[in-house]
């Protein structure tokens, strides 16, 4: 089932006005899981870091040993494309996804170059402005380079995510703020994090557990432009509860104000706080401007 409507898809060369099958039951993505996306956003008539996504999307395929056979700028175009059937008023995500289809060696190596290729467009609406969530603990993990491939946006980490979202559904919370290896924090079971203490903003520095994310980096550019101070550092999960606010950081809704974290309230548990806010406001400052 799909997760939003009006759905389009491109696949074969072509784009088709439906939610189209693109893999077969044999194909190595079904049976082995060997699949990338990205996810970028239309919203408002602009598709903001659309290249940015798009080349990510063919750095995760070659971390998963699959030959990605779209360029950026070919992939950009595809996607324009289709974003030209839907009006500036509908929001629309945007999913580029690559999956072997052959195996090689004893089935499990991918062969080089059989690769699928599609792009997914949904609408899905962006969240109000005034969407919250809460954050509690979950007893797993991030992996680590070493047993998982985490330099890739790869379908077969998600599951890890699932069950923590799971967990802390379980447990009244939005969502789960996530220890890598170490017991450091690396990021919620869905978006990267920020904390802000005493007007400066802090955010796990990437330690190869967790994607940097393209919104991520957007953030701090904007903050450090307006003259904020950024900091990336290891991060405890004390540090969490002794900030002044808190927010999570996705291409899916930008930007969500966190006002709670396992007892511990921000901003009277209520609504964002004024970094946050102005945050989000720099985020679409530069989104509509242009550049």
């Amino acid at each position: 089932m799909a997760s939003g409507s009006n759905i389009r898809t491109y696949f074969n060369g072509q784009w088709h006005n439906s939610d189209v099958a693109v893999m077969k039951a044999a194909d190595h993505g079904s049976w082995l899981g060997t699949t990338v996306f990205d996810g970028a956003r239309f919203v408002d008539g602009v598709a903001p870091d659309l290249d940015a996504h798009c080349a990510r999307v063919n750095r995760s395929a070659e971390a998963l040993m699959i030959t990605p056979t779209v360029d950026t700028d070919a992939m950009v175009e595809i996607v324009r494309e289709g974003l030209s059937a839907y009006s500036a008023s509908q929001a629309i995500y945007i999913r580029p996804m690559y999956w072997a289809v052959d195996g090689g060696e004893m089935g499990i190596l991918p062969r080089e170059g059989s690769t699928g290729f599609a792009v997914c467009l949904e609408e899905i609406p962006m969240a109000p402005p005034t969407a919250t969530t809460t954050l509690t603990t979950t007893r797993f993990c991030r992996p680590t380079l070493d047993s998982a491939v985490v330099n890739a946006k790869a379908g077969c980490l998600y599951p890890n995510n699932a069950r923590m979202m799971a967990e802390a559904k379980s447990k009244g919370y939005g969502n789960a703020l996530v220890a890598d290896a170490l017991g450091n924090v690396a990021e919620s079971a869905s978006s990267n994090v920020f904390i802000v203490r005493d007007g400066e903003v802090f955010t796990p520095i990437p330690n190869g557990t967790f994607l940097a994310g393209i919104t991520r980096a957007r953030h701090m550019e904007n903050m450090r432009a307006d003259g904020m101070k950024v900091h990336e550092v290891v991060m405890s999960f004390d540090d969490v509860r002794a900030a002044d606010e808190v927010f999570l950081s996705g291409n899916m809704s930008k930007l969500t104000p966190v006002t709670e974290f396992d007892g511990t309230q921000y901003n009277s548990g209520e609504k964002s706080g004024p970094v946050t806010a102005r945050v989000r406001d720099m985020y679409w400052d530069w989104a509509h401007s242009g550049q």
